[in-house]
């Protein structure tokens, strides 16, 4: 007999674990688990696939540059300074290059952007390795990094929208953040066993190595011009102005935004890593303790984007950005509390958990409410938001821990989130009444 037509979708599954029950037991299992239906994408699987290699390169520059600025200086301030360095050009460049990835094939501007940022690897390592031991340059390679990080972060993020379909967005964002959080959590543990191995230079220089990687998979898409004719006319300061009029009409778009500048600025720690690392959590070991408080967050996104299933599907995007974002400001003020590695690690694993279904939601929320002729502009912007905001959280922790101290600057900052995001949902009724 036809078993199509034995059962339908309203009856009970067959008992003794039959062939139906261990399908409904599958699709059971699929739910809860990351949802991987943008895979089946060629050109997506290739964008996120390239991901996979750069994502740890990265991190180990990421945990390089810090690294070599305390050692220089012996400051957490200083360590904020340098982060804040990279502010500037990064707003700047994020805001143009939105504009530019609007007006001309966004495959093309992310060959440039991908290679420009390899070259600057490469010059990070150059100084390394000739012992210069200057703040300075670094600051100006830092900032020379973010500005071609500024240019390619629109052009990339826009693109997504081109690849899958619009019911697919979240569960590609949730794929794209956890291969990201992947990268947070390989890239800073394997950062920690290889300085003592084979030192600072080389860490940048295998970061330079992975970017080849993603040049590759960019060089494999199809091309991604602009959709709509005349489009490609500009990216001067009147379309950087008509992108934040296109924003300014949306408000969910804004509160999103301000939902994820008060998470980061408020309550991202990092600045404070390499002195909680040096001080608070000596006895553990320096090195130990730095991998770990660096990958911590990164391990509760990724567990957050594994199990994606449970959330990604929600249609009340709004609710899903503020519960999240409460949830994170309350795991930062539980770290600032405690002074046991493993509690601190388990707070900020709860944290990365929290604020991987923020991304998720901002995410899509953001490219389900603009056209294709805005994405880039309006990418520009968050990728302000999302980059910009950890960076002047760098500069406030970093000076408010080295006037108040560490854990209070934490766990202030954490109370601080919670009480701001609260009175943002209770006055502003449009974020947390959104649905998709």
């Amino acid at each position: 007999m036809d078993t199509s037509e034995s059962t339908t979708g309203n009856e009970a599954a067959p008992e003794g674990g039959g062939p139906d029950a261990v399908e409904a037991k599958g699709r059971g299992w699929r739910r809860w688990a990351m949802d991987t239906r943008p895979l089946r994408r060629p050109a997506y699987r290739r964008l996120w696939s390239s991901t996979i290699v750069t994502s740890v390169g990265s991190q180990l520059t990421a945990v390089a540059v810090p690294k070599q600025i305390y050692d220089i200086t012996g400051s957490s301030a200083w360590v904020g300074y340098a982060s804040l360095a990279g502010l500037l050009p990064l707003a700047l460049f994020a805001l143009w290059g939105g504009a530019i990835a609007d007006s001309m094939d966004r495959r093309r501007l992310l060959l440039i952007t991908n290679s420009g940022m390899a070259v600057t690897s490469l010059l990070f390592w150059l100084q390394a390795a000739t012992g210069l031991g200057s703040v300075l340059v670094l600051m100006v390679l830092l900032a020379l990094q973010q500005a071609f990080f500024g240019l390619n972060s629109p052009a990339r993020n826009a693109s997504i929208a081109r690849l899958v379909p619009a019911d697919e967005l979240p569960a590609a964002n949730a794929l794209g953040s956890t291969v990201m959080q992947t990268g947070l959590v390989a890239g800073p543990l394997l950062a920690g066993a290889l300085i003592p191995v084979l030192g600072l230079p080389e860490l940048y220089l295998i970061d330079a190595l992975a970017l080849c990687a993603t040049v590759w998979a960019v060089v494999r898409l199809p091309a991604l011009p602009p959709l709509v004719a005349g489009a490609g006319r500009g990216a001067g300061r009147q379309a950087i102005a008509e992108g934040f009029r296109y924003l300014a009409l949306h408000k969910v778009l804004l509160l999103s935004f301000l939902a994820d500048i008060i998470a980061m600025v408020l309550g991202m720690p990092r600045a404070l890593f390499p002195q909680l690392a040096a001080r608070t959590y000596a006895p553990y070991g320096e090195g130990l303790a730095l991998g770990l408080l660096f990958a911590a967050i990164p391990v509760g996104a990724v567990l957050g984007g594994l199990m994606s299933g449970t959330f990604s599907r929600a249609r009340r995007h709004g609710l899903m950005v503020i519960v999240s974002v409460i949830a994170w400001g309350a795991a930062i003020t539980g770290l600032g509390l405690t002074t046991n590695l493993w509690v601190a690690v388990a707070f900020l694993a709860a944290a990365g958990v929290a604020d991987m279904v923020s991304m998720v939601f901002r995410g899509a929320i953001l490219l389900s409410a603009a056209t294709d002729e805005m994405r880039g502009r309006l990418q520009g912007v968050f990728t302000v938001v999302v980059a910009g905001g950890p960076r002047l959280a760098d500069a406030l922790h970093g000076t408010v821990g080295s006037v108040l101290g560490v854990r209070a600057a934490i766990a202030g900052g954490g109370l601080l989130v919670v009480v701001a995001t609260l009175g943002l949902a209770l006055a502003t009724p449009a974020l947390r009444e959104y649905r998709m």
